[in-house]
């Protein structure tokens, strides 16, 4: 079952490069008292999400935050190791978290995964947007298939007051 407003964030354990290690990343300490823009898209360096998705988020991480945004995640059924690198590549560091599931728990868990075998890719996270409330699910944008309207940064603008 796909998640929905209203539901809370799956307990799960993303990781993600602190001092040039993986680190752990507890979903229930991540989003905690804080609200979140959180993102996925399907892999680290691929076409739109390097070129529109994580840029978006990047150049738009001011206005975010002024609208009451505590921090920006990222999410794809990448490593940490990939993860780490694209961010340094996007420049995405101190304004995008890119946080790998690496085995697709979370992605399987919030009912957002696609099968993206037949281009080589395993099972990877369909491209979602969502704002997250103290752990709390308040908007979910899914898009359909190859793309890249309701997940952009700009569209999640529009969704806050």
């Amino acid at each position: 079952m796909t998640i929905k407003p209203g539901d809370k964030i799956p307990a799960a354990t993303l990781m993600e490069m602190q001092d040039g290690k993986p680190a752990p990343v507890s979903t229930d300490s991540f989003f905690a008292g804080k609200k979140v823009a959180l993102f996925a898209l399907p892999g680290a360096f691929t076409p739109t999400c390097s070129a529109k998705h994580v840029p978006g988020y990047v150049d738009n991480y001011d206005t975010l935050k002024s609208k009451g945004i505590d921090a920006i995640a990222c999410v794809s059924v990448n490593d940490a190791f990939v993860m780490g690198a694209w961010g340094k590549d996007q420049k995405a560091d101190g304004k995008v978290h890119m946080l790998a599931d690496g085995n697709g728990d979370f992605t399987r868990a919030i009912g957002l995964e696609f099968d993206a075998s037949k281009f080589g890719m395993g099972k990877r996270s369909q491209r979602y947007s969502m704002i997250v409330d103290n752990g709390v699910v308040k908007t979910v944008n899914v898009e359909e298939p190859g793309a890249f309207e309701v997940s952009s940064a700009e569209h999640i603008i529009t969704q806050l007051p």
